[in-house]
């Protein structure tokens, strides 16, 4: 998905301003948007248990002070990374599942794309949505990303409902089980990708996956 081109967000990195920082000069600012992405990146290696906000004021180039002012706290960045996430690296299986013309072409298509997404040496591998939660003591960044993972299962059943109906599933297909199988698929991949597993063998396990999918 290519991302809507905003204007860059300039942000203060320095105070509130006042006579103290007119003596001082200008505050140095930065772009929003570069130190987001920076912040996505580390919370995707890490994990948001393991990524301090030492470890993000480094890898954001900005001082805590700054990152509350323009982000809010810790967890607030994080679920503002989650969104990021979502539009800029994780909607193949929406698009997938909005133009394809079955549940079954959407799957194909999801898995492929999986494939060539979680081993894309641009980026840490594997999944942030799934990753992320590893060792966290958040509850509520863990019922955010369990909502998410979650949300995608319920779009899947959805889709292998509609086909039930339309005839292109067999009638008997129980749909809830066979999303949950789609949602382990892309789980699964997601971690061989992180242990290293390579776009091509990711693409033969998506392959083999299709192969024993449910026929009308």
């Amino acid at each position: 998905m290519v991302a809507k081109q905003e204007p860059k967000e300039q942000v203060a990195a320095g105070g509130t301003g006042g006579a103290g920082a007119r003596r001082r000069g200008r505050p140095r600012s930065f772009d929003r948007a570069t130190a987001l992405e920076k912040a996505l990146l580390a919370f995707w290696e890490h994990g948001y248990e393991a990524t301090s906000v030492s470890d993000l004021t480094r890898v954001m180039g900005i001082g805590a002070p700054s990152l509350y002012a323009a982000f809010g706290d810790k967890q607030a960045l994080f679920a503002e990374v989650v969104r990021e996430y979502g539009e800029r690296y994780g909607a193949f299986g929406d698009r997938a599942l909005a133009e394809e013309p079955t549940a079954r072409a959407a799957v194909e298509r999801t898995l492929r794309e999986a494939a060539v997404e979680y081993t894309d040496p641009g980026h840490p591998h594997g999944c942030l949505v799934i990753h992320a939660a590893t060792n966290c003591t958040t509850p509520e960044v863990e019922q955010l990303l369990r909502e998410r993972r979650n949300a995608n299962i319920a779009a899947f059943e959805s889709r292998i409902r509609a086909d039930v109906a339309a005839g292109e599933l067999p009638p008997d297909t129980e749909a809830g089980v066979l999303a949950r199988y789609v949602g382990a698929l892309i789980q699964g991949m997601s971690q061989q990708a992180r242990d290293g597993a390579s776009r091509e063998e990711l693409e033969a396990l998506a392959e083999i996956a299709m192969a024993i999918w449910p026929r009308g």
